[in-house]
């Protein structure tokens, strides 16, 4: 037997992604759960985010920002980083994350995350509570680590993780099944 629940976010599981942009005094990270793959030719994401954050007006302003894809030991900062306001802190210096120079946009690059993808803002779409970016991407960035022999993405050596929305909690990625 299954319940029905009032309409959630029920989508699971969903990707994190540590967002940084630039900033007037100093880059800024937020954590980020509501960011997908919708087009593949050109390649485009989005991402949603509440007006409210302190790094909406900041991802507005500079019109394009890095998607940083952590690994598991990266788990406590990604934590900080979604939790508390780039306002009230330097969450390159909180978290220990090294800032690295992009290739084709002004905000860094999160160094200890194995992907970083490089991406320019197509449109914003208000929608409630968020607002959806609507992001092109500029350029791709995967750690050589993390390459199986064939030189694509080996998903155990990236210690990948996933966000549940429906508990609010962290899991990492499973085996591979086929």
């Amino acid at each position: 037997m299954k319940r029905e629940i009032t309409p959630t976010t029920a989508l699971v599981p969903c990707p994190v992604v540590l967002l940084s942009v630039s900033g007037p005094d100093r880059p800024n990270i937020i954590t980020l759960s509501w960011a997908a793959n919708v087009c593949s030719n050109p390649p485009t994401m989005v991402i949603g985010i509440r007006p409210e954050r302190y790094s909406y007006n900041l991802i507005k302003s500079a019109g394009e920002f890095v998607l940083n894809i952590p690994s598991t030991d990266l788990i406590d900062g990604t934590a900080f980083a979604g939790t508390k306001s780039g306002r009230e802190y330097d969450k390159f210096s909180e978290c220990g994350f090294t800032s690295e120079p992009a290739s084709k946009v002004s905000a860094p690059m999160i160094k200890e995350c194995p992907i970083n993808i490089e991406c320019r803002v197509r449109d914003v779409v208000p929608l409630g509570a968020h607002d959806l970016f609507i992001v092109d991407v500029i350029s791709v960035h995967i750690d050589e680590s993390v390459l199986g022999e064939n030189g694509r993405l080996d998903a155990s050596k990236a210690r990948l993780f996933t966000y549940l929305p429906l508990n609010g909690q962290y899991w990492t990625l499973g085996k591979k099944l086929r």
